[in-house]
């Protein structure tokens, strides 16, 4: 089983911060590994939404589909594979936190064939790459003034 969760303060409004992570359109800007999303569900995000990325990792290019299965804007956003090699969930959540923003980031899933043997080293690698993530995603939103979303 791995499990992994990373947290970072961003000196940003909650609503902001949420509402940059959560899109999906967005993902490709500050995960380091994810080169591109596709939204495959019309309408604005809501529990149901898949959404398709594809993303470097291990040194293999994974393709994989993600659902939204719980979504509070603001608050939490849950995903689950729906499709992919490695079954995982994906948890965002958002409290305020001085006057910014702590933001939550984790991942859990049970590996199984390659993944299984990959899953020994894989939490370590995991956690180095979300500090990437959200020290780029608080780069991208700190270094604005006014963001567009």
């Amino acid at each position: 089983m791995v499990n992994v969760l990373t947290e970072i303060v961003i000196n940003r409004p909650r609503a902001e911060v949420a509402e940059y992570a959560a899109n999906p359109d967005n993902a490709p800007k500050w995960y380091v590994n994810i080169h591109s999303s596709q939204r495959l569900s019309p309408g604005p995000l809501d529990t149901g939404s898949m959404v398709a990325f594809t993303a470097k990792f291990l040194g293999r290019e994974l393709k994989y589909t993600y659902e939204f299965v719980e979504y509070v804007p603001g608050e939490k956003l849950v995903m689950r594979t729906a499709q992919g090699p490695f079954p995982m969930q994906t948890t965002y959540t958002w409290t305020d936190d001085d006057g910014g923003t702590r933001m939550s980031l984790r991942n859990s899933g049970s590996p199984s064939g390659f993944s299984r043997l990959a899953g020994l080293v894989m939490e370590p690698m995991i956690r180095r790459e979300n500090r990437k993530d959200l020290q780029k995603l608080k780069s991208i939103l700190e270094g604005r003034g006014q963001i567009r979303l």
